[in-house]
């Protein structure tokens, strides 16, 4: 398979990144959201990454399709957890398996290891030994698990939280 061009995300991709993420909402429990969303109402989300500062998102690019994409996004909204970012990384379900995830992380560590972050962090919905594999492979570590957390497809799932330091 032949390796995508990895570059900052832009508003013509936002079609391919919705596309991608509502896969995981009809199909899988990794994302607790329950609709599906269309292009206008993820314009918000969009919205909030820069060309710098920590708040970034790539996308990787193969035969010039979206094959999926990686984001630091805000962990919470109050102004003291600002040096904080949780990491996000989705692929079209038919790039999973390749090292793709691998090669957006490694792409977008580099591109905010001078920003102000001091830690990172993942929520995965477990069991998911994929995204955990490939977390602990950035340097991750378990900061715990909160059980039963979120109802999607009639169950409860438990969700694990992992971090590694920033600078």
């Amino acid at each position: 398979m032949t390796t995508p061009t990895i570059r900052p995300g832009c508003d013509a991709d936002l079609p391919a990144l919705v596309e991608i993420y509502n896969h995981y909402i009809h199909h899988t429990p990794i994302t607790f959201d329950l609709e599906p969303y269309t292009v206008e109402s993820r314009r918000a989300w969009f919205s909030h990454y820069h060309t710098t500062g920590r708040h970034r998102l790539i996308v990787a690019e193969l035969a010039g399709k979206v094959i999926g994409y990686a984001s630091t996004s805000q962990f919470r909204v109050k102004a003291a957890y600002d040096p904080s970012v949780e990491t996000s990384v989705y692929l079209h379900p038919d790039m999973c398996g390749h090292g793709h995830g691998t090669r957006l992380y490694t792409a977008l560590f580099d591109l905010i290891k001078d920003e102000d972050i001091h830690r990172f962090y993942a929520g995965i919905t477990i069991p998911n030994d994929n995204s955990v594999k490939l977390h602990e492979r950035f340097g991750f570590k378990s900061a715990g698990v909160f059980t039963e957390v979120g109802r999607k497809f009639g169950r409860y799932w438990d969700v694990m939280f992992m971090e590694r330091r920033g600078k």
